[in-house]
């Protein structure tokens, strides 16, 4: 820890707010393919064969301390957490949507959440001195060289402003930028030759989601942009009055630059620390309905929705209040794809009309116009969809929903698949059910009356009169 003594009268490149060109955003091509990525492609090869036996060495010399598959699980984990940033994210969904793939993987693949290893507290002093012009010193009141949080982007340190606010600098891994890209461009031609194979990649869009990872990747590689993405979250969550038991930090953008992001300091637990959070709040599912809602309006309403709620984005504070971080990935839906999917949730949690469902998706282009009629597609809908929804969160798992998802989409789409716009919105919806499983097994997140009160206050209300239910503030 440092003291500062100057930092009084610094003003900062972004002390006015960041200028226009400072937001913009640059997107190399995702069909190159040159030496770089051969080279990245040897390497991942290289590293995941490496890792995988070791993992099995280890077991072989000690098989009682692990069943085969747990050993080949940690095996794999070591190889994304080697491989970087790509790999890092592809672990935090596999270990915080256990529903998507083998349960010795989801579980060993929770390391990716927290456990990375540092950036050297010299390259990050260096990384911040050459953004806002000043050593950390002169900056901050005090610094905490050692870091709070590792992760697949980005270091996040402990500060004190001159003013004795507790803040936080997140600091961008230096060099990840050219890696990401390859990795991507290495993915989108996998995705592609596995749609040419498999009819259910082609209903999934897998090309379609490297694309639009690509897009959400070279966002987050603009720490500017994310800095005012989550400016304008943040001012949104208390938009109609309410929601005072969910925040995010707020931006400090005296000390923000290019690979700098300065913001409030939180104290609290991540979501899936469940016995810590239960301390802090006795009502977990009253915690998720509540963050769960905010998210819902973000989405569906204010513009820019947080799109990547792995379990250590969302933190139970020790006031017991909700807190989103970490706005590196946001999606946001045009205006068309808001009102698709207004429709699609006051189908399933006001009215249950799904040709209003089949209507929206043709409008978006989702569905062709020859696809069928309206009745016809809200009939198969409705069938397959109704009873999942009538269901609790640990009833059904999220990933049979979303197969069924697929299904429907290929069935009635055309051959277009999944539409991008879904894709993300679907990844998050697999984060929460980990948390529902544990805090709300019962809770049909998609009939919930309270996650839609802000979105459809006047049909909410009559369902409110019409049923007796309550609504938690």
């Amino acid at each position: 820890m440092t003291t500062g003594h100057s930092a009084d009268t610094y003003r900062g490149p972004f002390a006015d707010g960041p200028p226009p060109e400072a937001l913009a955003v640059d997107r190399p091509s995702l069909r190159a393919f040159g030496p770089a990525e051969v080279r990245r492609m040897l390497v991942i090869v290289a590293v995941m064969t490496g890792c995988l036996i070791r993992a099995l060495a280890r077991w072989l010399l000690h098989p009682r301390r692990a069943r085969l598959p747990e050993a080949a699980a940690t095996g794999v984990v070591d190889a994304f957490c080697a491989l970087g940033p790509t790999f890092v994210k592809l672990g935090q969904l596999m270990g915080s949507s256990p529903s998507i793939c083998p349960a010795p993987l989801s579980e060993a693949a929770r390391r990716c959440i927290r456990e990375l290893g540092p950036v050297d507290v010299a390259v990050v002093r260096r990384a911040i001195e050459a953004d806002l012009g000043r050593p950390v010193d002169e900056l901050f009141a005090s610094f905490e060289d050692r870091p709070l949080h590792s992760a697949s982007v980005a270091q996040v340190h402990g500060c004190v402003l001159p003013d004795g606010r507790q803040a936080v600098v997140k600091i961008q891994r230096p060099g990840i930028r050219s890696t990401m890209i390859s990795d991507l461009r290495i993915q989108w031609r996998m995705m592609r030759l596995l749609q040419r194979l498999s009819g259910f990649a082609r209903d999934a869009n897998v090309t379609g989601a490297i694309e639009d990872l690509h897009e959400v990747t070279c966002n987050e590689l603009n720490f500017v942009l994310e800095a005012q993405r989550q400016s304008r979250f943040r001012d949104r969550i208390w938009a109609y009055g309410d929601n005072a038991a969910v925040t995010a930090p707020e931006v400090y953008w005296n000390w923000c630059g290019p690979g700098v992001i300065c913001m409030e300091r939180l104290f609290g637990v991540p979501i899936d620390d469940f016995d810590a959070v239960r301390r802090r709040n006795g009502d977990g599912k009253l915690s998720m309905r509540r963050g769960v809602k905010v998210w819902m309006e973000a989405c569906l309403v204010h513009g820019p929705f947080h799109g990547d709620v792995h379990a250590g984005n969302i933190w139970i504070l020790d006031d017991g209040r909700v807190a989103f971080l970490d706005f590196g990935i946001m999606g946001e839906l045009t205006d068309d794809w808001k009102e698709a999917m207004r429709d699609f949730f006051e189908t399933s949690a006001i009215d249950n009309d799904f040709t209003r469902v089949a209507r929206s998706y043709k409008r978006v282009g989702a569905f062709p116009a020859d696809a069928g009629s309206d009745e016809d597609i809200g009939a198969s809908m409705q069938m397959i969809f109704g009873p999942m929804f009538d269901a609790g969160l640990g009833e059904v798992p999220m990933a049979s929903l979303l197969a069924e998802i697929i299904r429907t989409m290929g069935a009635w789409a055309g051959g277009a698949g999944t539409p991008k716009e879904l894709q993300l919105i679907i990844k998050q919806l697999l984060y929460f059910e980990r948390y529902s499983k544990e805090f709300a097994p019962d809770w049909p997140m998609f009939r919930d009356l309270y996650l839609m009160r802000n979105v459809f206050p006047e049909a909410v209300a009559a369902r409110v009169a019409a049923t007796g239910v309550t609504l938690p503030d």
